[in-house]
């Protein structure tokens, strides 16, 4: 059931733009290694001349990398300036012109207004909003559109086969800012978006001894779309948001938390390509069965894979965390489980901490 009326409805994420140094290897990288199936292309060959893109989709989520043809461009100042990283959050809405006007009259900074564009499958319309740091929330409306992604774009026809790991849909997109602007961000989505607070930690539920970060969880009336937000705490060191911030050069996008059927099977395939997840200390397992209590699952196999088990009053969640996807401690991806869990872990928080600021030792950033 909806928690509240929006402003304007929402049916769900449309697609994530990265910006990357090289689009094609990082397509290859991820139809290789995740699983994602290449689905349609723009660049030379379609007649673009200033950047190429390929879209990749596993289940519904849907991944564009893209990168610039010419070294004097946005794209190239962006990838310069953070790696790669997330440049577009992408919402599909029944009614763009609804949203982008709501947002307009809300004060929001319009990066591009309403527009739609058209080729021989139909019309798309879409319109975008400036988020936090570079970063930026698109609408778009396809519900005209039979293309295979936009106008623009051409078909990919795979000539060999595609290995699916089971990632299913987008659980929630983590923000990273710096301290003293969650807040703001958070008026920000309940102003221009209509989102309301869903949870809040502090300091103390997220902390070691050297280091704690404070989140708080929007979401839309449906449900479909969180986007937490976290910003550093004091400490006696550097936390892992002001690394993030310290190596992307600002806020943007953490982490991206996926949706899998079966995560032991769909870790134990990410392993063998070669993904490295967080581990946690074992200890955390001693008395893992009596915390959490019965789960479906085999608890020496979640122990084996070093997955993490939560539970709230309406069920328990499964999860995981990989390391940095690039070269700069920065992007990095979640693997979730939920049955019927609606939480984000909260009981995993110290252990997770105590495993990023481990590997943060090693990189020399704590």
């Amino acid at each position: 059931m909806p928690s509240h009326q929006d402003p304007f409805p929402i049916r769900g994420w449309d697609h994530v733009e990265f910006y990357v140094g090289n689009a094609k290897q990082a397509a290859h990288f991820y139809e290789k290694v995740y699983g994602f199936t290449p689905v349609a292309y723009q660049g030379l060959q379609t007649g673009c001349r200033d950047r190429a893109s390929y879209v990749l989709q596993q289940g519904v989520i849907r991944f564009v990398f893209t990168s610039a043809l010419t070294p004097d461009h946005e794209i190239s100042r962006h990838c310069a300036l953070h790696g790669d990283g997330v440049k577009v959050i992408a919402l599909e809405v029944p009614d763009c012109h609804a949203a982008m006007t709501v947002c307009k009259e809300q004060g929001a900074t319009i990066v591009q207004p309403y527009a739609a564009m058209e080729d021989g499958s139909g019309t798309l319309k879409s319109g975008v909003v400036r988020y936090a740091g570079d970063t930026c929330i698109k609408f778009v409306e396809r519900a005209h559109y039979r293309g295979p992604f936009a106008p623009g774009y051409q078909a990919i026809h795979m000539r060999g086969e595609v290995h699916p790991t089971g990632l299913a849909a987008i659980d929630h997109m983590v923000t990273n800012v710096y301290l003293g602007e969650m807040n703001y961000w958070v008026d920000w989505y309940r102003r221009i978006l209509g989102f309301e607070q869903l949870t809040h930690f502090t300091d103390k539920d997220i902390s070691t001894e050297y280091s704690a970060l404070m989140s708080k969880v929007m979401q839309n009336g449906s449900g479909k779309i969180k986007l937490p937000i976290n910003e550093p705490a004091e400490g006696k060191r550097k936390s892992q948001i002001d690394e993030y911030l310290e190596w992307y050069r600002g806020p943007g996008i953490q982490h991206i938390a996926m949706n899998t059927a079966d995560i032991c099977k769909t870790v134990r395939e990410l392993r063998k390509r070669d993904i490295d997840f967080l581990r946690v200390p074992e200890t955390y397992y001693e008395d893992l069965k009596h915390r959490i209590g019965k789960i479906d699952e085999d608890f020496d196999e979640i122990r084996e894979l070093g997955i993490l088990v939560d539970r709230d009053e309406d069920g328990y969640l499964l999860q995981i965390f990989t390391a940095p996807m690039q070269d700069r401690p920065t992007l990095f991806f979640e693997v979730i489980e939920r049955h019927g869990c609606r939480g984000f872990g909260q009981g995993n928080f110290k252990a997770l901490f105590v495993a990023l600021e481990r590997e943060q030792e090693k990189r020399g950033n704590l």
